[in-house]
């Protein structure tokens, strides 16, 4: 990040000693330019693993952001699109970008103000800011907007070969999380570690889901055989 337009560290160091809502309405003005917007290369991955489910009606973009996952909904759902986010920067941000018939909500994906409303609810980079134990209720609450039949998907990563590179970089950024939230208040919940697999895919059938798995061919396969990236898709019965 060290283009003139992207956060200086300064701006990140302050980003990081606040809340995760403060620090994202701090970050919202240059998150597009950071690492952390999802890259279109999964966005279109996604979509196109999405396309043969469809075509959807309504669709909700869980966490958007600056609204990056709402062109996936717009290219899938034939009816409303709606982006929700508990940062009012980064949802100012998103309205630039969002077309006229797209709807952006302000709420906490803990508690989200709609009922069964969705045939379509999508998710990108956003799981690192809950803790473990807040996922079966957040994926209760996803359960609960959807229509009968309606789908919740995100991609997924394979974790990364224990003592690679990016094992150990992901190990250390996590430990600088627990040990910067032990300190300091109020807590920034960010870590990259925590979302795994088989715990995601409990959470998801506790709600009430049927879960499927789908690899993202765009992303290859590691060396063992396995996809470096999965579509989870959980459907509401």
């Amino acid at each position: 990040m060290s283009r003139p337009e992207a956060p200086t560290p300064r701006e990140l160091a302050v980003q990081a000693l606040s809340s995760v809502e403060r620090g994202y309405d701090l970050l919202a003005p240059k998150f597009d330019r950071t690492p952390y917007r999802t890259p279109d290369r999964v966005l279109d991955a996604v979509a196109s693993a999405l396309a043969p489910l469809g075509p959807f009606d309504a669709g909700l973009d869980l966490c958007c952001g600056t609204g990056a996952g709402l062109d996936v909904l717009t290219r899938l759902c034939q009816g409303s699109v709606t982006g929700v986010d508990f940062s009012a920067g980064m949802l100012a941000r998103a309205r630039r970008a969002a077309g006229p018939a797209v709807s952006l909500v302000r709420a906490d994906a803990r508690a989200l103000p709609f009922t069964a409303a969705f045939d379509l609810a999508v998710s990108f980079g956003a799981f690192g800011h809950f803790l473990p134990r807040e996922l079966p209720g957040l994926f209760a609450g996803v359960y609960t907007v959807l229509r009968p039949g309606g789908r919740f998907a995100f991609p997924l990563a394979a974790p990364p070969r224990p003592g690679s590179r990016a094992y150990w970089a992901l190990l250390g950024f996590d430990a600088a999380m627990r040990v910067r939230n032990a300190l300091w208040w109020p807590p920034f919940v960010m870590y990259y570690r925590t979302f795994r697999l088989a715990a995601v895919r409990r959470a998801l059938a506790g709600a009430g889901f049927a879960v499927e798995l789908s690899p993202l061919p765009e992303f290859g396969r590691r060396p063992d055989g396995a996809p470096r990236a999965r579509l989870v898709t959980a459907r509401r019965p």
